[in-house]
């Protein structure tokens, strides 16, 4: 956390978020040949709204969601606040761009990014101000070259401004994307920080861009690569069956929704994330040696993909 000894310019940081919204939204666009985005804006009833954007029966992308949000509000709610008394009950101001992607063909991953940038008390003398966000990736059917894709981008981002970045993000993410009730990663991770303030509003504000701007190039090559490769009712079974642990993290441990629905945000808006087709099996397990099995014993480990 920081006070007013930076720079603090919210409605820079708003511009930054809108415009990396319409590029990610372009960028996805593109990549389908008649489905488009559908965007919804939104009032926040104490002040500020979004836009949201969703994509749904592509085929490319089943479902995409890339929102962006400017709320307020009196008091920041418990899930902001608990570790910071020192700013409970003080007034706010979030924004941020948040997305998720979930593809039609079980070999193309879900992906999953948010950046983020909250102010306690803004019109106070010292008001607290921080970044968070970060990008991760969950895979149905693994492909080493593309968790060493993802976390190579990822880290060639992170080095540019601190070699210590990105070790310090990467295991954050695999702490934070983890079911405690499945015992089990929710993919293979990537980057997840939150109060970040280094160096000042300017330098944690460029790190912040630089994160969401490289997105596209962590992601868009892993569709290409994996989009046009055939895939039959099994496949398609087992991905529905893994969107069900997306749907679990989600609704019992995701920081992001649980302040959206706290803070009074626009549930339909907080909600977008989850999968359009989703199944859950009693006591399911994958069979031995299967394709299925490869990703619980190689792909759902926390482990160094940059070697």
């Amino acid at each position: 956390m920081s006070s007013s000894e930076s720079r603090l310019n919210i409605q820079e940081v708003i511009s930054c978020f809108e415009n990396l919204q319409d590029r990610i939204t372009d960028s996805l666009e593109a990549e389908e040949a008649k489905s488009c985005f559908l965007e919804d804006a939104w009032k926040h009833k104490n002040g500020g709204g979004g836009r949201s954007r969703v994509m749904e029966g592509g085929a490319i992308f089943e479902k995409a969601g890339v929102n962006f949000s400017h709320v307020k509000g009196d008091a920041l709610p418990a899930s902001a606040s608990e570790e910071r008394q020192e700013i409970a009950g003080k007034p706010f101001e979030a924004c941020g761009v948040s997305l998720v992607v979930h593809p039609l063909n079980p070999y193309v991953p879900t992906s999953h990014m948010n950046v983020r940038f909250f102010v306690a008390d803004p019109q106070s003398e010292h008001p607290v101000w921080w970044f968070g966000g970060g990008y991760d990736l969950t895979p149905y059917y693994g492909f080493d070259e593309d968790c060493k894709h993802w976390h190579q981008t990822a880290k060639d981002v992170c080095d540019r401004f601190d070699p210590a970045y990105y070790p310090k993000f990467k295991t954050w993410c695999d702490n934070y994307f983890y079911l405690k009730h499945r015992s089990e990663p929710r993919g293979i991770g990537g980057l997840f920080f939150d109060d970040l303030v280094d160096g000042g509003f300017d330098r944690a504000f460029s790190f912040v861009d630089a994160i969401g701007k490289s997105f596209l190039d962590a992601y868009l090559p892993i569709v290409h690569k994996r989009s046009l490769k055939s895939y039959g009712e099994r496949e398609r079974t087992f991905q529905q069956y893994r969107r069900g642990r997306y749907v679990e993290f989600n609704l019992v441990y995701d920081r992001g929704t649980i302040f959206g629905l706290q803070s009074g945000g626009r549930t339909e808006s907080i909600l977008m994330s989850l999968p359009p087709v989703v199944q859950w099996k009693y006591n399911w397990t994958p069979g031995t040696g299967s394709e299925e099995q490869v990703l619980y014993e190689h792909y759902l480990k926390p482990r160094d993909w940059i070697i």
